[in-house]
This record gives C-alpha cells, sequence and structure tokens, in this order.
C-alpha cells in the first residue's frame, strides 16, 4: 500500500538535482501538527534556488493547500523546472492569482503613539465626566426623593433589594466559608512552628471582618450584580425602552439609576457581614480540626481580639462599595450603543471597573483609617 504522508525526495536528474514530492498534500494531511512539522523541516532543507527542479508527478493529492504551501516556499515565483500535471498546474495558477502580497509593517512614529496616548486620555476624561453627571443627578434624585417619599419608586427598590442582596447569600456565604478554611488552614502551619496557636483567632478576626469579608462580598457582588446592571440598561437601549422612556418623560437617573443604587448600598453591609460570618465559620472548622482550638474559646475571644470599630468600619465602605459598584453598572449600561458587540463589551468593561475601583476604595479606606480598631 503506498504511503500517503507528505515527504520530499531528493533525486538526481541529468539537468541537476530535483524535489520529488510524494504522498498526499492536502487539507487532511497536513493539518495534522506531526506531518505539518515534518514536512515544514523537509521544506527549509530544500530552499527555492534556480538550480533545484521539482517533480510533482508522483503526487497521490494536492489542493489548495498543499499548492499555497508550496507557493509560499516558492517566494510567489514559478521554479525554473517545475514538472506537474495540468490539474496541478492550473491549481498553483490559482493559486498564484489569488495570492497577495502582505503590506509592509508601519513605522514607529512618536507623533501617532502621542496621539492615541491623547485619545486614550480624552476617552478617560469623557467617562470621568459622565460619572460626574451621573453623582450630580444621582444627588437631586435623592433630594427629590427626600421631598415627596410616597412618589418614589419603592418596589423598583424593593425588587433590586431582593435581586442583588437576597439571591446574592448562598454564593458569598459558600466563597465566604471556604475562603475562611484556607486561611484558617494555611494559618495554623505557620503558627504551630512557634507554638501561638492562640493568635489564629486575632488574625482571622482582623483579617476576615476588617478586609477581606467586605472586599470579597463586594468583588462577587460586582461580578455578579454589576454586570446585571449594565446588561439589563444595555438591553433597554438595544431594544429602544431608554429611548421610549425619555419620550414619555420619564427620567433615566430617578427609575433606573436611583433604585439600583439606594438598593445596593443597603444590601452592600448585609451582604458584607453574611460572607464575613461564614468566614469565620469556616475558620472556626478548620482551627478545630486543625489545632484542636474549641469553637466555644474562638467565640469567646473573638471580641476581644477585634474591637468594634473594625465592623463599623467594614459596613461603612460596605456601603461605598455598593453605591460605587451600582453607579458603574448604570454608566457603562447608559453608554451601551444599540447593537449586541457593544453590549458584550460594556458588561465586561462593567465587572472590570467594578473589580478595580473596589479594590483601590478598599486602599484608600485602609490608608485613611489605619488607626481605627487597631
Amino acid at each position: 500500500m503506498t504511503d500517503p504522508a507528505p515527504r520530499i525526495v531528493r533525486a538526481d536528474t541529468p539537468q541537476g538535482p530535483c524535489a520529488q514530492l510524494h504522498g498526499r498534500w492536502g487539507a487532511a494531511e497536513l493539518g495534522t501538527g506531526t506531518q505539518w512539522q515534518a514536512v515544514s523541516g523537509q521544506l527549509r532543507s530544500h530552499p527555492a534556488a534556480p538550480t533545484l527542479g521539482w517533480d510533482l508527478m508522483q503526487l497521490q493529492w494536492l489542493d489548495h493547500v498543499g499548492a499555497q504551501l508550496l507557493w509560499n516556499h516558492w517566494q510567489h515565483a514559478w521554479p525554473e523546472r517545475l514538472a506537474c500535471t495540468d490539474a496541478q498546474r492550473d491549481m498553483l495558477a490559482r493559486v498564484a492569482q489569488f495570492t497577495c502580497t502582505a503590506p509592509p509593517p508601519e513605522p514607529w512614529r512618536l507623533g501617532e503613539q502621542v496621539d492615541h496616548l491623547g485619545v486614550l486620555v480624552l476617552h478617560g476624561v469623557d467617562h470621568a465626566r459622565h460619572m460626574l453627571e451621573m453623582v450630580g443627578r444621582l444627588v437631586l434624585d435623592l433630594g427629590r426623593l427626600a421631598r415627596a417619599p410616597r412618589k418614589g419608586p419603592w418596589r423598583d427598590v424593593s425588587g433590586h433589594l431582593y435581586r442583588m442582596g437576597a439571591t446574592a447569600l448562598p454564593i458569598t456565604a459558600l466563597v465566604g466559608f471556604l475562603i475562611g478554611v484556607v486561611l484558617a488552614y494555611l494559618m495554623s502551619l505557620q503558627l504551630r512552628q512557634f507554638g501561638a496557636e492562640s493568635f489564629i483567632v486575632n488574625i482571622l478576626g482582623i483579617s476576615l471582618i476588617r478586609e477581606l469579608g467586605p472586599m470579597l462580598a463586594a468583588i462577587l457582588v460586582a461580578g455578579r450584580s454589576g454586570s446585571s446592571i449594565t446588561a439589563q440598561i444595555g438591553v433597554m437601549r438595544v431594544t429602544e425602552e431608554l429611548d421610549a422612556m425619555r419620550v414619555m418623560g420619564i427620567p433615566h437617573g430617578f427609575r433606573l439609576v436611583m433604585p439600583r443604587t439606594i438598593a445596593l448600598a443597603l444590601a452592600m453591609p448585609l451582604i458584607s457581614v453574611w460572607t464575613t460570618l461564614a468566614a469565620l465559620a469556616g475558620g472556626m472548622l478548620a482551627a478545630d480540626v486543625a489545632m484542636d482550638i474549641s469553637p466555644g474559646y474562638f467565640v469567646q475571644a473573638l471580641p476581644a481580639a477585634v474591637k468594634i470599630g473594625n465592623l463599623g468600619l467594614a459596613m461603612a465602605k460596605s456601603v461605598v462599595f455598593g453605591a460605587f459598584i451600582a453607579l458603574i453598572g448604570c454608566h457603562w449600561g447608559l453608554r451601551v450603543k444599540p447593537n449586541t458587540q457593544s453590549l458584550g463589551e460594556g458588561t465586561t468593561a462593567s465587572v472590570v471597573t467594578s473589580i478595580t475601583m473596589v479594590i483601590i476604595v478598599d486602599a484608600l479606606f485602609a490608608v485613611a483609617f489605619k488607626n481605627i480598631g487597631i
């Protein structure tokens, strides 16, 4: 049986050296990684030269993939000595006809890089201006709500509280519990070396209540609810519901931005406390298993190890996290263009921006309130 593997055999003829092609030079064969590497190595050992002839008469199969490979190896020029059938020559001629030369890469220019940087800066300024306008509109809407609370969109606030808060409890509890278990196990390995097992209560308490609990909850909510806010408002843009609201005189800020901001600002501290309690439960369980520290001792020592100011700080920055996540989600949702590609890009940008904001705001709180609760 004839070997179908593509290969090149060098032969000496009266006219000079010649590269004879054997096997099947098609997409099915050249698509295999091992055969492609083998053929590429053989082609490199037979560089295109005027003295080297090419014989395609022994080929079992040649399609456009093999023809394109040969034409590229010949540097888009016919070899001086070529033996092939009429069908093979026609295929090579079609490949040569429709092969276009790649344009040369554009040279690096300092002016273009500066111009691109300026465009990025202007783009960022535009986003900052839109966010500032949204915050100002939110303040005015809150003032309007304070003057006439009965006319407020409380039903929307209630619905968002359930969707962003209550439905987020299972996933935040699960992740918080596992994070607590992992932290307790890692700390037990280090504290056991110094006989300081009892200090795991201090380390877990201060780290989870003050920093990790609120930030972990905010990151989960940013990925879960922030993307949902952007997707909801973005779909309203695609389906032209936002334009219909403007025509009917319904303000976007009062009916879309403010209810989501209030709901997430209220729900975020509760989610943060819930996540922190789940993480402490996981750490308590791991400490009992790995270090024989009973849950009773853990609960008794925790209030003395962690001051109440840490909990107040965590609640305060959770409110800021929730408000900013909602505002960023609404910002990207309102900037979505009426097409699905813009909707996907806006949702991705919303999640990335929200998570980045959470980390930056957490760092600012840590620096500004470094003397509180420590």
